[in-house]
């Protein structure tokens, strides 16, 4: 809810609300507690919080349990108890803003970006390429850049890596090494991702600025909602597409410092796979994003089992914390809860650590930055209850929302722009007439020289040698014409014979 231009969260047993200041909601944040402690409710309540407070929201729906947002919620009897217990005013069923994105495009508008956008380092890891075959994908990027090869799909760089391999001698010259070993592997990865049901690469790619929309009229935000149970399958997969939205993100906002809210909030749900599923380098550049994403207005929210998962240098980095139950099985689970309790402002009401291991399904510590950027003392809350529906929505709800969207139309239909396959195939047929055309001039010249010679020794075989004279016959002016052509046209093939040898 957002009330009194805060974003309520939870409040205490005594009546106090825990809330998120709108200039402080960039300050990222973490969401974390064992499986269902009540993460997933603490994340749409932000998310509708933030929506009624005219944040735009970006979300993955692992488990499709996210997607009722576009519907109003039931008042059932246990939202009535909530409600009534934790005396919220103005608490109403309702729906929100909500966009459907989908990478199939079966449940949502398609998100589709070229080759050349993911870039060589997150494509390695789709395509689970090898350190020194990274090296090498990086430098038919290069290429691509350098030749104006655009890479828009993955049929154009099954193109490139056939054309750079059938001019390797040339590339390496220029480049680097190229192994035709690293180059097939390279092809072959593409076609395996390929037929694995690839839509993701391809015209027309994706505005990132689509996620951040306001509805007409009300303000507020919408909560785009990534549907990603299939998506998840392949966790590779599902952390690359979180990057490469991130890092689109980042590269394409300006600076804008300091606002009064967020241009957008950005969850990263399941973030441990980031740390476990990318390579150090991918990290440093995740690392180098979350600090300096918040200058240009967007706040980072990561979702996760417990704050161990999510690496020192981006845990400092996030102000705002949700705790919800941790249990201690193991001492690898202590350790875990201790470091859990020791990420807060101690309150020297309860003992923190202790609390973390008893906390109730919908109750969580919380800790959020205050108006002077520091933490708060961690306070005991019990979570609001949701406005919108909880759980998923019918297809026809979900298709209903898709079409009466004004993004539908704008991606629904792939295009196929000039890019690397048809300038290729054009080189490629260039080159193969230029060479016919050679051809064809040497043959004509071959075929002069030999017709000269010919009419040469005709005229030889009609010329006759004065009585008397010693040694060979005088040759005559038609002769000696077609000496001097036969040794213009040797001498012009025995040119190009040479230089082509030494080309």
């Amino acid at each position: 809810m957002f009330v009194s231009e805060k974003i309520l969260v939870g409040k205490t047993k005594d009546g106090v609300e825990a809330a998120i200041l709108p200039k402080m909601a960039n300050r990222h944040g973490l969401i974390t507690g064992a499986s269902g402690s009540g993460k997933t409710v603490t994340l749409k309540v932000l998310a509708e919080s933030f929506s009624a407070a005219g944040i735009p929201v970006f979300l993955t729906d692992v488990k499709g349990d996210l997607a009722g947002m576009s519907q109003p919620g039931d008042y059932s009897e246990k939202i009535k108890e909530r409600v009534e217990g934790l005396k919220l005013e103005g608490y109403k069923n309702q729906s929100f803003p909500t966009q459907y994105f989908d990478m199939d495009g079966k449940s949502g508008h398609p998100i589709r970006t070229t080759v050349s956008s993911v870039g060589p380092r997150l494509l390695a890891r789709l395509l689970d390429l090898s350190d020194a075959q990274e090296e090498i994908l990086g430098i038919i990027f290069k290429i691509s850049a350098d030749e104006h090869l655009e890479l828009d799909n993955l049929d154009d760089l099954n193109s490139l890596v056939s054309y750079v391999d059938s001019k390797k001698k040339e590339y390496s010259a220029k480049y680097g090494n190229l192994s035709t070993q690293s180059l097939t592997t390279i092809r072959r990865a593409v076609m395996n991702f390929k037929e694995s049901g690839d839509n993701f690469f391809g015209e027309p790619a994706f505005d990132i600025h689509d996620l951040m929309r306001t509805e007409a009229g009300t303000g507020r935000g919408y909560i785009s909602v990534l549907d990603a149970e299939n998506l998840f399958k392949n966790p590779t997969t599902y952390v690359t597409t979180l990057l490469w939205l991130l890092t689109t993100i980042y590269n394409e906002l300006p600076e804008v410092g300091d606002l009064d809210r967020p241009k957008l909030i950005f969850f990263l749900d399941e973030a441990h796979l980031i740390f476990s599923e990318m390579k150090d380098g991918v990290i440093k550049q995740l690392v180098q994003i979350v600090k300096l994403i918040r200058s240009k207005g967007v706040g980072l929210y990561f979702v996760s089992q417990s704050p161990s998962d999510i690496k020192d240098e981006i845990l400092s980095q996030l102000g705002n914390r949700v705790q919800h139950v941790l249990r201690a099985y193991t001492k690898t689970d202590e350790k875990s809860i201790t470091a859990a309790a020791n990420g807060f402002r101690k309150n020297p009401n309860f003992n923190t650590e202790e609390t973390i291991k008893l906390l109730a399904t919908g109750e969580a510590l919380v800790s959020f930055q205050t108006e002077k950027g520091e933490p708060s003392i961690v306070e005991k809350v019990t979570i609001l209850p949701p406005e919108s529906r909880m759980g998923t929505i019918s297809p026809e709800e979900r298709q209903s929302a898709i079409r009466q969207n004004s993004l539908y139309g704008k991606y629904e239909n792939a295009t196929n722009d000039d890019s690397a396959t048809e300038k290729i195939e054009r080189i490629n047929e260039e080159t193969k007439r230029a060479e016919e055309a050679e051809r064809a001039r040497l043959q004509k010249e071959k075929e002069d020289a030999a017709r000269a010679k010919e009419a040469a020794k005709t005229a030889s075989r009609g010329t006759t040698t004065t009585r008397g004279t010693v040694g060979r016959p005088k040759k005559s002016t038609a002769e000696k014409a077609a000496d001097k052509l036969i040794d213009k046209t040797l001498n012009k093939l025995t040119s190009k014979l040479i230089n082509s040898i030494f080309k």
